[in-house]
């Protein structure tokens, strides 16, 4: 069982993010298990890294405990949200206690604009980067007006997104199976 821990960026209900990221788990290859990270989190703040927060602390064990780490990203003002940086610099703290190091990481997004998820994607993979991640390089996904990708229900209605889905889907459990 390939166990993959899924950080949805957005808080939205009716997020396009959310909506990518159960697509991916019904195209995942039999065998892989998503775990969803809760990132609603009080603020990082070092001063409460000695009282460690119990929500941020769940977070860490889902991310020790999965063999790699999917992020999905909205696009807000041109990069990641603050909600996804928040759980991300949790999970990274206290300072020697990296919960990412090592880790095999992948990054999609969608986005109900045009240019898709490209800028925050950027800025996202810089910050893996620093955190010493196994970072998936290709295939890329950004999806781009996901207003017509997505139907009302969240469910995946076009056909070239599934099969491109799909591969992107066998490329990262590929790449996650390169560190077991």
């Amino acid at each position: 069982m390939t166990k993959i821990a899924v950080f949805v960026g957005s808080l939205r209900e009716q997020s396009f993010n959310k909506s990518l990221a159960h697509s991916l788990e019904k195209l995942a290859p039999e065998g892989v298990k998503f775990k969803y990270v809760d990132i609603n989190l009080p603020l990082f703040n070092q001063d409460l890294e000695t009282n460690y927060p119990v929500e941020a602390k769940a977070v860490k064990d889902i991310v020790e405990s999965s063999d790699a780490v999917l992020f999905v990203t909205p696009e807000y003002n041109r990069s990641i949200s603050g909600v996804l940086k928040n759980a991300i610099d949790w999970a990274s703290r206290p300072w020697g206690t990296n919960s990412f190091n090592g880790k095999p990481v992948g990054i999609v997004g969608a986005s109900g604009g045009p240019t898709g998820t490209a800028v925050a994607q950027s800025d996202l993979r810089h910050i893996v980067a620093f955190l010493n991640t196994k970072l998936m390089g290709q295939p890329e996904v950004y999806i781009a007006n996901a207003d017509d990708v997505f139907n009302e229900a969240g469910e995946l209605a076009d056909e070239r997104w599934r099969k491109n889905l799909t591969e992107y889907m066998k490329s990262f459990v590929a790449h996650i199976k390169q560190y077991q």
